[in-house]
């Protein structure tokens, strides 16, 4: 009778070790599952995060670039800034406008009307039929020619005014 309690006593044991083993495997393989899920996560986290970084250092070579070209744009537009400021030292437009009204009222419509058809190119939207008014009608003196008879340029980007000399 003691060889069957010693018996059943080391059954016992043994499929305790056993429940034992497969507990542990079972974990264990739980764990390597789990651990290859969050690996996978993680490799796609990382190819994400890469290919953020080389998105955003592309967008900072753009920057760059764009940033060049604005500096270069500013320096254009100073430049253009100080020459008509110089322009504008040098005239007089009291004393034209007193001298030659019209002349100078055809002049600066004139400019006016280039100006306005640049911006009207600028947005896309070139046709006439979409220009004030005033800028369309072509009257004496007025219109996007300059009023300078002695001169044969059609520019009207010229500021400068003929003075007659002094008799």
């Amino acid at each position: 009778m003691i060889r069957i309690y010693i018996l059943i006593v080391v059954v016992m044991a043994m499929a305790g070790v056993g429940y034992a083993a497969k507990y542990y495997y079972d974990t264990t393989q739980a764990t390597i599952a789990t651990l290859r899920e969050n690996n996978a996560k993680l490799e796609g986290a990382v190819e994400t995060a890469e290919a953020s970084i080389a998105l955003m250092q592309q967008n900072a070579a753009k920057l760059q670039e764009l940033n060049n070209q604005l500096s270069a744009n500013l320096q254009k537009a100073e430049a253009y800034g100080d020459e008509l400021r110089g322009k504008l030292s040098r005239m007089n437009l009291v004393q034209d406008a007193l001298k030659d009204a019209a002349r100078l009222e055809g002049k600066m419509n004139g400019a006016t009307a280039k100006l306005w058809r640049e911006f009207m190119g600028d947005t896309g939207n070139p046709e006439q039929r979409d220009l004030p008014e005033w800028l369309r009608r072509q009257e004496p003196g007025t219109g996007d020619q300059s009023s300078n008879q002695n001169s044969s340029s059609t520019d009207t980007n010229s500021v400068e005014t003929e003075t007659p000399t002094a008799e």
